[in-house]
């Protein structure tokens, strides 16, 4: 089966393959929304830290183990072309830059 991508960013691999271990998991994957499977995504890869990536790939196979769809707590995907970001996410980017 191919793996559902994003939006913008292709599924890691480390995540892929933690999901595709679990069938039920896998299959929660393939339902959730394309902007949903991206919000994920980058979550994941947008983590600096090797440590904090793999904690976000468990937090990921566990949410979605449990019927979440989004992963909680995310401002959303800044990457996206296809919409500006909004003025409330753009104050929280603004606060982490320092600026």
């Amino acid at each position: 089966m191919n793996t559902p991508q994003g939006t913008v960013h292709k599924t890691p691999n480390d995540l892929r393959d933690k999901l595709k271990a679990n069938s039920a998991v896998w299959a929660a994957w393939g339902d959730i929304t394309p902007l949903a499977r991206n919000e994920f995504n980058c979550w994941v890869t947008d983590a600096k830290k090797p440590e904090t990536r793999a904690r976000r790939v468990d937090i990921a196979f566990d949410k979605l183990s449990k019927g979440a769809r989004r992963p909680c707590c995310w401002i959303g995907c800044t990457h996206r072309t296809d919409k500006q970001i909004s003025p409330s996410v753009q104050a929280i980017l603004t606060k982490r830059s320092g600026e």
